[in-house]
């Protein structure tokens, strides 16, 4: 579990095709946190596991899921990404609730900074938009971010200079991939809401659900 609050950029060192699934090494700043084999590490939103380490990087397997649903697949050697440790009792809740579980990938349609602030218009695949909801919490690329206005097919985030700056949107523009991550909620109510089947909200259904 996560909160969508990046705590350093990593770098990609080594990565290892085997058939459809694969390996990397990512290398971490000076003076990130400590890393222990079994860890749950999120790369650009993605959890991975850490396999092996030593004091300035780590190594973990890629699933041919991971590699069809993410961007990881498409990394290189130097390649910057936002990183995040898993939660802890003490981890301030800083963000929201992310579980490293990307839904697809998504694509900068508009980037546009002033002032230190950027705004980004992101296409996401068509089978999440229905759990894109203005105000609300996405995560893109690993980082939480609130949802300023959504269209037919699309949605606008804000970023503020600190997220602009300490993460890898600063330098990903239109046409870049991005890995989508939507609300846990916004897909209990999307599935709520799609059993029903489209029929009439009435008083008998409300009390049926425990709306009293």
């Amino acid at each position: 579990m996560f909160t969508g609050i990046i705590q350093a950029f990593g770098k990609i060192k080594v990565i290892e095709k085997k058939g459809e699934s694969g390996r990397i090494v990512v290398e971490i700043e000076p003076g990130s946190k400590d890393i222990n084999t079994g860890d749950s590490i999120a790369v650009d939103g993605v959890c991975l596991t850490v396999v092996k380490h030593d004091k300035d990087s780590f190594t973990a397997d890629i699933s041919k899921e991971t590699i069809n649903l993410t961007t990881i697949g498409e990394l290189k050697i130097d390649s910057k990404v936002n990183l995040e440790w898993s939660l802890t009792p003490s981890t301030p809740m800083g963000g929201h609730i992310v579980t490293g579980h990307i839904d697809g990938d998504g694509i900068i349609r508009k980037k546009e900074v002033e002032g230190g602030n950027a705004e980004l218009e992101v296409l996401p695949p068509p089978e999440v938009m229905g759990q894109i909801v203005k105000k609300g919490s996405v995560a893109i690329d690993g980082i939480s971010l609130t949802i300023a206005e959504t269209f037919k097919d699309k949605f606008r985030v804000v970023l503020i200079p600190h997220t602009l700056n300490n993460t890898t949107l600063s330098f990903k523009g239109p046409g870049d991939r991005l890995n989508i991550e939507t609300d846990i909620i916004a897909k209990y109510v999307e599935r709520f809401l799609g059993s029903y089947k489209g029929g009439k909200v009435t008083e008998e259904f409300l009390m049926e659900h425990g709306f009293k």
